[in-house]
């Protein structure tokens, strides 16, 4: 039997498989081994010196790519060759998408295997379906790799052209995306709705009845009208909180009144309406709803659920999770309906198996939606036993949805109650109540679909039997006051949701999409909403203003669908990417045209209103920061204050706090020189003495430590700031340590040879026995300071190790003890939660398999 070498993405999907096939050898390779040059030393020698080069493709040559294997995949490589070696078989078992077609095609091109080459696809990782894959190859398609090749190209030089645009006219080191500056775009235009949005007051009054001759059970209803005039809901007021004409309006002193004047009258049952309700099951998950669903149910972050998803798909729990597909194979049904009836009953299934059709634009990636593995499907309780908490929830989700797609309709009958009653001075009120009673809970005995908390106001109780000319009994009548609320903003969940709607992107972007504009400092997280920085309106205004298309929707999702139809093999790559390069409205010739008509000051510059006396006031975006302005005074804005809530008045308060005279702490005894107490651009601080006319020397200064206030301090506590750096001692050879508090934490020094300290408390304590003891300690390699740990946050209940928020050289971080994860922008490590570490450490291993 001939030996075959096996070549998978991952190690553990390696492991899976070498258990299905006892005579092949299964290698990982460790996700792509080659790719275009990620900086300019991984560019080779021959081509350095070529116009092209600093793009990774020669664009004057039918855009041939440079390709590169990264120095971190070259022994993998070496390891793969020798493999080879011992072959007379090679099977390439990468994903079944574009993806996973392009790196087969790039393991061919590197390896350069003279054996047999085997395209080897399947959509589960389990025994039968790896033996008939292994058993039924087919050749590797070269319309997918070329397609594949094409959105890479597209998204270089989208990327290298765009970026460098945004580095000279924003703030050095910003990137654009293809994808990544449109879902900003998205974000930036909510708060943008919500800057605008004026809020609108109005009351209503609401009652807690129950019949007169059943007064213990009480529902509760809704002043709808006054002598037939509708009372005003929010749904009534748009974003300027202008009123519909014809609708009544109270105050909450009209609606006082009437409660009052109501609180004698007789409340009768005017109509009741009864209608039947029908419901039908959702399909079954694909990428972007498995994402939406675990967003809104288990809180997961769309990394957090694609980094489990994974690891369930590489053991065989689960088929492909990057799919466009909500179609069941044959089998999947077979099994779905078999669970059902064992598990809920024969009457749970619905009357014949159902179909479902992806509804998505450009829908391609794999073959079939996301679900249990195997021709039968384990149970969530026997997965549960068998992975960690993490796994069993998504499981559980999947194995649920799975379950509802092939079960019966819920149905019931949907109640509809008026109910009148006459004011003491005449006016005449009805109320409305509604109620459903689901009569077969059908696929509902198995799932129910996730909100977003903006929409889970929808939900109905259950009324009482009412009948018309049923007296009531009025058991409280409150008047109630609302305001309108802005547009809520995007979660991950709605943005990948808005995003698939537009047609932008594809399954397997969206998760490393969110992780991006998070990391690029667009976009920060209050609570699960997205909240996108004052860089992030200066991008976008900046792309809007003078590259309209390039974050434009349709011509976004228009170029989605040419990479498809260059899959499908209805378009050629290269003229395609020429057209968009250098055609007439193309990018290269786009940004030399408008490049010199950018001005940064207007691009960075958001309006806020006028102060009290008429002075206008903005808000920009400068080279180091955003900034608020007001005639010659300016403050910097606080990297977690939500556009949305930078008001006039608190832009004046920065602007006064920060411009505020100095706090005077006294003076200090030895030198007889005030110490204050200042606010700058880098933040709070305190001074010895004054700066003197013409005095090229500053007076002392130094930076408050991690949770230290100007208010809350004395005297004392900025003379121990201003004792940095503090002579600790001396060693045996009279050498000098001192305590320092430096950029990235607070160390000991002795000549050149330093070590972090593990707290600031010790620049102040630590002592020379102390010290001597810390400096006889190896140093650490470059990036690997000492770090203090800030919280122990338990352990990962998938893999039981320790997860800690440690204060590191480049600031807090999370770590689980292999993988580091930095807190992003708007994360406190004194409120760092186990979930939202795991969430940060997530999204880290994904970008580290991604290379």
């Amino acid at each position: 039997m001939p030996k075959a070498l096996v070549i998978v993405e991952s190690p553990t999907k390696a492991r899976t498989i070498s258990s299905f096939l006892e005579n092949a050898v299964v290698e990982s390779s460790m996700g792509h081994i080659r790719d275009l040059p990620r900086s300019a030393a991984e560019i080779p020698a021959s081509a350095k010196g070529s116009e092209w080069a600093r793009l990774g493709v020669d664009v004057e040559n039918d855009f041939k790519p440079l390709y590169v294997v990264p120095k971190d995949r070259s022994q993998q490589v070496k390891k793969l060759k020798k493999a080879l070696e011992e072959a007379d078989v090679l099977y390439l078992a990468t994903d079944e998408d574009r993806e996973g077609e392009a790196i087969a095609w790039h393991l061919v091109e590197v390896l350069k295997p003279k054996v047999p080459v085997r395209r080897m696809v399947f959509h589960e990782i389990t025994k039968p379906a790896i033996e008939e894959a292994f058993a039924n190859p087919r050749d590797l398609d070269e319309r997918l790799v070329q397609a594949q090749e094409a959105r890479r190209i597209l998204d270089r030089l989208y990327g290298y052209e765009v970026s460098p645009v945004l580095w000279r006219k924003v703030q050095p080191r910003l990137s654009a995306g293809r994808v990544q500056s449109v879902a900003v775009r998205i974000v930036v235009e909510r708060e943008r709705e919500r800057m605008a949005f004026v809020p609108a007051d109005y009351w209503g009054i609401e009652g807690v009845f129950a019949r007169a001759d059943d007064l213990d059970r009480t529902f509760t209803a809704n002043l709808l009208s006054v002598d037939d005039a509708r009372v005003a809901t929010g749904r009534d007021f748009d974003e300027q909180g202008k009123a519909k004409e014809g609708v009544l309006i109270l105050d909450r002193d009209t609606a006082e009144a009437l409660a009052t004047g109501l609180a004698d009258a007789s409340f009768q049952v005017r109509s009741v309406t009864t209608k039947p309700y029908k419901r039908s099951p959702q399909p079954p998950f694909r990428t972007s709803t498995l994402q939406q669903e675990a967003g809104r149910k288990l809180r997961f972050s769309s990394s957090r659920t694609m980094s489990v998803a994974q690891r369930l798909y590489e053991n065989g729990y689960i088929t492909y999770m990057r799919t466009d597909s909500v179609n069941l194979s044959e089998t999947a049904v077979a099994a779905a309906r078999s669970q059902v009836a064992k598990i809920y009953g024969e009457q749970y299934l619905s009357p014949s198996p159902r179909r479902y059709a992806s509804k998505v634009k450009g829908a391609q990636e794999a073959h079939e939606a996301i679900r249990p593995a195997g021709e039968s499907f384990k149970t969530p309780e026997q997965v549960a036993r068998e992975v960690g908490p993490d796994e069993a929830k998504l499981y559980d989700l999947i194995w649920r949805r799975t379950m509802a797609s092939q079960m019966a309709d819920a149905v019931g009958v949907t109640v509809t109650a008026r109910i009148g009653a006459v004011a003491d001075d005449g006016r005449d009120t009805v109320w409305g109540a509604s109620g459903r009673t689901i009569t077969f809970p059908g696929f509902l005995a198995a799932y129910v679909q996730g909100r977003d908390e903006e929409d889970a106001d929808d939900e109905e109780g259950v009324l009482p039997p009412l009948e018309e000319g049923v007296d009531l009994a009025v058991q409280r009548l409150e008047p109630t006051g609302h305001t309108t609320k802005p547009p809520a903003r995007y979660t991950e969940a709605s943005l990948v949701q808005r995003l698939e709607e537009l047609g932008v992107g594809r399954p397997s972007t969206y998760a490393s999409i969110m992780t991006t504009i998070q990391d690029r400092g667009y976009v920060f997280k209050k609570g699960t909403a997205l909240v996108p920085s004052f860089t992030a309106f200066a991008v976008v205004t900046l792309l809007e203003r003078h590259f309209p298309q390039l974050v434009d929707y349709d011509f976004t999702a228009a170029m989605e669908a040419d990479l498809d139809s260059i899959a499908a093999g209805e378009q050629e790559s290269v003229p395609w990417l020429s057209s968009f390069y250098f055609g007439d409205d193309g990018l290269r010739e786009t940004i030399a045209r408008r490049l010199d008509e950018i001005d940064p000051r207007e691009v960075g510059t958001i309006s806020i209103g006028k102060d009290a006396d008429g002075n206008e006031v903005v808000a920009r975006v400068g080279r180091y920061g955003p900034y608020v302005e007001r005639g010659e005074e300016r403050a910097s804005i606080p990297d977690d204050l939500p556009p949305d809530e930078l008001t006039v008045e608190k832009a004046v308060e920065l602007i006064e706090t920060q411009n505020a005279g100095a706090k005077i702490f006294g003076t200090d005894p030895e030198s007889g020189l005030t110490v204050y107490g200042m606010t700058g651009r880098f933040g709070p601080y305190v001074q010895l003495g004054e700066q003197e006319e013409g005095a090229k020397e500053k007076p002392k200064r130094a930076s408050l430590l991690r949770g230290w206030d100007l208010d809350e301090m004395g005297l004392d506590d900025a003379l121990r700031l201003l004792s940095l750096p503090r002579v600790i001692g001396h060693d045996e050879d009279g050498v000098e340590i001192l305590a320092l508090n430096g950029r990235y934490g607070p160390y000991i020094q002795r000549g050149e040879d330093r070590r972090s300290l593990e707290s600031e408390d010790q620049l102040f304590t630590i002592t020379v026995e102390e010290a001597l003891q810390l400096l006889a300690e190896p140093p650490r390699r470059r990036g690997q300071a000492r770090t203090s740990v800030l919280a122990d946050l338990g352990e990962d209940p998938g893999s039981g190790k320790k997860i800690t928020v440690r204060n590191g050289r480049f600031g807090p971080y999370v770590t689980d003890g292999e993988v580091n994860a930095s807190l992003r922008k708007g994360d406190d490590p004194s409120k760092m939660t186990l979930d939202r570490a795991l969430e940060l450490l997530a999204a880290r291993r994904e970008r580290l398999a991604s290379g």
